[in-house]
């Protein structure tokens, strides 16, 4: 059991400093995403200006990331949408095997979504993004395309933190299984309620 509780503080306090970190990029991917939308209303908009022809992209992009970024903090949090209805007609170690499965089904969905993401990055060298560039002809240099693959890589990223985020829910209820009375501590950095 102490082994698996170092193993469990040792994860945790990893992937809460992987997952501030994810979070401070989402906000600013989240802001960066609604400037560029603003941009192409104005740009759409007014009269003597053309619409931008990158803005969608630029805005898909970044909500991509966002989504990849803050979807292993919704996890950790039990922030997606839930039928938790059976877990809770049981008690004590039932309820515990119970989710337990659930979440080695989870996990496999998960290292599913690793593979998949890999593959995605790995192929997406080879594409470019249709409207994205690195305008470096403002400095006089050839402007350069973007790949898709930094597309995908919100993808990979965002299943290799909510797989780190499984395990460690997995320590978790592996310890509450061998010792009920077990207490965890909540994530200081919750930033909403239970809908109960």
């Amino acid at each position: 059991m102490t082994a698996l509780l170092a193993a469990y503080r040792a994860l945790y306090a990893l992937n809460t400093v992987f997952l501030r970190i994810g979070r401070t990029l989402a906000w600013i991917a989240l802001a960066l995403m609604v400037f560029v939308i603003l941009l192409q209303v104005v740009y759409r908009y007014v009269p003597f200006l053309d619409a931008l022809n990158w803005a969608e992209e630029a805005a898909r992009f970044l909500m991509l990331w966002l989504t990849g970024l803050c979807a292993p903090s919704a996890l950790r949090w039990g922030g997606f949408v839930a039928i938790d209805m059976v877990p809770r007609a049981f008690q004590g170690r039932a309820s515990t095997l119970l989710l337990l499965g659930l979440h080695l089904i989870a996990m496999t969905v998960l290292v599913m979504g690793v593979y998949l993401g890999w593959n995605h990055v790995d192929k997406g060298w080879l594409f470019n993004s249709s409207s994205l560039r690195l305008p470096l002809d403002l400095i006089g240099m050839e402007s350069l395309r973007i790949k898709l693959a930094w597309m995908y890589m919100s993808l990979l990223v965002g299943f290799v933190l909510m797989l780190s985020v499984a395990v460690e829910l997995l320590l978790k209820l592996v310890m509450q299984l061998i010792d009920p009375t077990e207490e965890f501590e909540d994530d200081p950095d919750m930033i909403f309620a239970s809908g109960d």
